[in-house]
């Protein structure tokens, strides 16, 4: 798309205005692909050509993120897509990343697995005059100006409000902390915000990566080495979901004999706070692809864009109803 083109080559210039991010940001439909290659639009030369490197499909919440994408970055809507799965690696993001500058698409947007190990690629993006827009996660790197702007969830205060209704609800609990993907932006600030306020509680932690199986394993591992434990602290609702039933294998009640403190939001963790297996329930929104859209549009434009998007979250206890959870989109 000509006047795009044209356009990033003043961007390539604005971007150094922005100073880098030092947030870690928050852990579908159309034509998906399995990380082995990218699905295109039909494309068009007034379609804004973007590249989106989703980090992979580990969890519900990722599932309703990547669809919400699609949905907004859609040829009706102005985009022609080539979206790529990265199955939770960091070399098959950096590929795709690689594959988008061959492309020379007009901008570049992805949600990093993990914070470092970025530098290289992202100073080739920079070096191509390709903006960049980071998604649910941030990175830490030593490239200077190496994205526009980012849109995501406050990760630490997700943490920071699962804590306090610790401390005001359950200040004797002795917690099991079942942490996300080890160094990615969603586990570090959320167990960064959560051990500010009841730090001295934890007892344990290990990581599920995210996943539902791998929390599983991690409680069931987690029962054996503490038995005392009163309290989960899960960093997504799917790994939450895995706690139950290796809490329910090993005889217990989950939301009783053991409590579940959870980030997410999405329909089944919901779910289990209506069944009373959980006990609260931070959200993390996934929803946000139409904003994504506005965002990239204005950066495509040459527009200036705010350097940061907070996506806003809400919190959930057991008053919430079956109707709540009926209503939700995902």
């Amino acid at each position: 798309m000509k006047g795009i083109n044209r356009a990033r080559t003043g961007l390539a210039g604005a971007v150094a205005t922005f100073t880098i991010l030092a947030l870690a940001a928050c852990g579908g439909g159309g034509s998906d692909t399995a990380g082995d290659g990218g699905d295109t639009g039909d494309g068009g030369s007034d379609l804004i050509r973007v590249g989106f490197s989703q980090l992979g499909a580990e969890s519900g919440w990722r599932t309703a993120n990547t669809e919400s994408v699609k949905e907004s970055l859609s040829a009706d809507n102005g985009f022609d897509l080539t979206f790529v799965d990265a199955q939770q690696k960091q070399e098959n993001q950096i590929k795709a990343l690689r594959d988008f500058v061959a492309q020379d698409v007009d901008v570049i947007a992805f949600s990093p697995v993990i914070e470092t190990g970025w530098d290289e690629v992202l100073q080739e993006i920079k070096d191509s005059g390709i903006p960049v827009v980071l998604v649910d996660r941030t990175v830490d790197t030593t490239v200077d100006d190496p994205f526009v702007t980012w849109i995501g969830a406050d990760f630490k205060a997700e943490g920071t409000t699962a804590g306090e209704w610790v401390a005001e609800n359950a200040p004797d609990a002795k917690i099991f902390e079942l942490q996300g993907t080890l160094g990615s932006g969603a586990q570090v600030d959320r167990e960064e915000g959560f051990g500010e306020v009841v730090g001295d509680q934890i007892i344990g932690k290990a990581s599920g990566n995210f996943t539902r199986a791998e929390g599983k394993t991690a409680v069931e591992a987690a029962l054996q080495a503490y038995p005392d434990m009163t309290m989960i602290f899960t960093h997504n609702d799917d790994m939450g979901l895995g706690a139950i039933e290796a809490i329910e294998a090993a005889g217990k009640v989950p939301g009783k004999d053991i409590q579940i403190v959870s980030v997410d939001g999405v329909r089944d963790g919901l779910q289990a706070l209506v069944d009373k297996k959980f006990n609260f329930v931070v959200e993390c929104n996934p929803v946000f692809g139409d904003q994504l859209a506005e965002l990239i549009t204005k950066v495509a434009d040459g527009e200036d864009v705010p350097k940061e998007t907070i996506v806003i979250d809400k919190a959930f206890d057991q008053t919430i109803t079956q109707a709540d959870v009926d209503a939700r989109a995902y």
